[in-house]
């Protein structure tokens, strides 16, 4: 679903655009921290591969980019600007602003995407000074952990920001109250799931060890603690289970240490960063996410379409997304005793799993394509460029 400001349904009238030809690609600049596994990098890396070239030519832009894990995700076919900037006070982010504005002066695009803090403290001004026509400006979390600094500087460039993009109702929620955006200035485009990379997604019939994981940054708000508190209460019912997390980051140490106090063993790993997702959650039968918080889901979109039954806090676009429940078990936030309880259910009924995971494969299938998505992307930029280059 796209819903815009009237400037991105304006109809041919005017000049074209700053970077573009008649007949020719919508040039779309996209600029982002790093490349990670998170959820908003794997959608942008989606689109940046499956966007038709016919109608789109994009380019990308790396805030830093050095990383190995960075360069080892770069898509092939589209080019690259690596800026190198680890701090954004001082001269190397006054030579990074200075590269970009060069940058976006020799290709002239006509939309500039952005991701996340740094990056848009960067890059908004830098596209206001260089004439960009479109600045986009891309916030798919709920942002309950800003503080008094960064909500200072969001305020100080929402008035270069032509269109704030997220991926869900409940993002735009937040952006209107927290931002104080007009909705008009406002869009929603939801994720999409690449369901060819989940192929075998049917529940085999229970033998031994039952698999319960989840795929999650190591970060407070996924609150992977609560699901260790709630793996020890059901290690003790149901000796035979096996949790898993695939994921990486800062809470690791945290989290050792907790793991050892509540001393689960080798029945609760912390697998790290997981390249194969599809075959990780092939393995499991039950996926959580117990998160605190959530825009639109990366990792419960791909629960679905690996037709895991899932067990979800119900928190940003979780609801919408297991549609009211009839997809997965939806539990409060913070809540580890009825965390306990949605799990517990499913492990006392194999019939219940193998309905919620047909279902949300069916549901994806049906909603979350990730062709869908890619489709409403190009439709946005074609309603930003405007004048005199809507593409039928």
């Amino acid at each position: 679903m796209i819903s815009a400001s009237p400037r991105l349904a304006a109809t041919c009238s005017g000049a074209l655009p700053f970077g573009s030809q008649l007949n020719k690609p919508i040039r779309v600049s996209f600029l982002i921290d790093d490349l990670g596994r998170a959820g908003t990098e794997t959608q942008l890396l989606a689109l940046l591969r499956n966007l038709d070239r016919d109608v789109i030519e994009p380019d990308l832009v790396l805030l830093n980019g050095e990383g190995e894990l960075s360069r080892s995700l770069e898509p092939a076919d589209c080019p690259i600007l690596r800026l190198g900037v680890t701090k954004l006070i001082g001269r190397s982010g006054l030579r990074a602003a200075q590269k970009l504005y060069r940058h976006w002066q020799a290709f002239r695009p006509d939309v500039a995407q952005i991701y996340f803090l740094d990056s848009a403290y960067l890059g908004v001004p830098v596209a206001k000074w260089a004439g960009v026509p479109n600045i986009v400006r891309v916030r798919n979390n709920l942002s309950y952990w800003l503080t008094r600094k960064h909500r200072f500087l969001n305020r100080a460039i929402r008035p270069w920001v032509d269109v704030t993009l997220t991926n869900s109702e409940a993002g735009r929620e937040a952006i209107l109250k927290q931002d104080g955006v007009s909705v008009e200035r406002t869009a929603v485009i939801e994720n999409g799931v690449d369901l060819e990379r989940f192929h075998n997604w049917r529940l085999s019939p229970r033998t031994g060890t039952i698999r319960i994981g989840t795929v999650a940054n190591l970060r407070p708000v996924k609150n992977i603690d609560g699901l260790m508190r709630a793996a020890k209460v059901l290690l003790e019912r149901y000796p035979h289970l096996q949790f898993e997390v695939a994921g990486e980051g800062e809470q690791r140490g945290e989290l050792e240490r907790l793991d050892s106090e509540l001393a689960l063993g080798s029945r609760f790993v912390l697998r790290g960063s997981v390249s194969d997702v599809p075959a990780f959650l092939a393995s499991l039968e039950i996926a959580v996410l117990p998160s605190h918080s959530e825009g639109m889901s990366n990792a419960l979109l791909e629960f679905m379409a690996a037709g895991r039954a899932v067990v979800a806090t119900d928190v940003g676009a979780n609801a919408k997304l297991l549609d009211g429940g009839r997809c997965g078990l939806l539990v409060p936030p913070q809540n580890t005793e009825d965390l306990v309880g949605a799990i517990d259910r499913l492990l006392e009924d194999e019939q219940l799993c193998r309905r919620l995971g047909e279902a949300g494969r069916e549901r994806v299938e049906d909603h979350f394509s990730r062709e869908s998505m890619v489709r409403e992307f190009e439709d946005f930029y074609r309603r930003l460029a405007g004048a005199g280059r809507i593409l039928e």
